[in-house]
């Protein structure tokens, strides 16, 4: 028995959205054709390439439920994923998929049992292999990764992301706890 299981995994990938979700809400609908630098996505292709690629995870682990990465066909997966990304959608649409997709995902994440979490997978170099539980990570990680890019984009935008704001009014209260 392991101490984190499929509803811890699911718990935080729902922290992890909820997060997300606030940064969508504070940008501006005016900014999110912002593009950072070049060669970046802007920033409603970001919030929906971190929303619909939960489905990578979803299909390799949940559909096929895969025992090896070799062979998957990962041009064709990218390929659906980016002409889903591609599609355009006002920031309304944009924080609904990533609501409906998030929880979907975290729904199933939730009923998982350490035995499926345990189960290896061989990487696509077939030599090595990960347990299913550290490839579904990877969907959290992958997220965590592109909101740390927004919450910058945010910052160049002048706003303040809410976790810097909800640290701040810590602090205040623990300094106004004191005097």
């Amino acid at each position: 028995m392991t101490a984190y299981g499929g509803k811890e995994l699911a718990n935080s990938f729902r922290t992890v959205r909820k997060n997300t979700i606030q940064v969508a809400e504070d940008i501006p609908e005016l900014q999110y054709g912002h593009v950072p630098a070049p060669e970046c996505m802007p920033v409603a292709r970001m919030l929906t390439h971190i929303a619909v690629t939960v489905q990578f995870w979803d299909e390799i682990h949940r559909k096929q439920r895969r025992t090896t990465m070799q062979g998957l066909d990962f041009v064709a997966l990218r390929g659906a994923a980016e002409a889903d990304e591609s599609k355009p959608r006002t920031k309304a649409e944009i924080i609904e998929l990533l609501r409906t997709q998030g929880e979907q995902f975290a729904s199933w994440l939730e009923t998982l049992p350490p035995e499926f979490l345990a189960e290896q997978v061989t990487e696509f170099d077939g030599k090595t292999s990960k347990s299913r539980f550290e490839f579904l990570l990877g969907a959290k990680e992958h997220e965590m990764h592109h909101r740390a890019q927004l919450m910058l984009i945010e910052r160049q935008l002048g706003i303040v992301p809410h976790i810097t704001k909800q640290r701040q009014e810590r602090i205040a209260q623990m300094i106004a706890a004191k005097a």
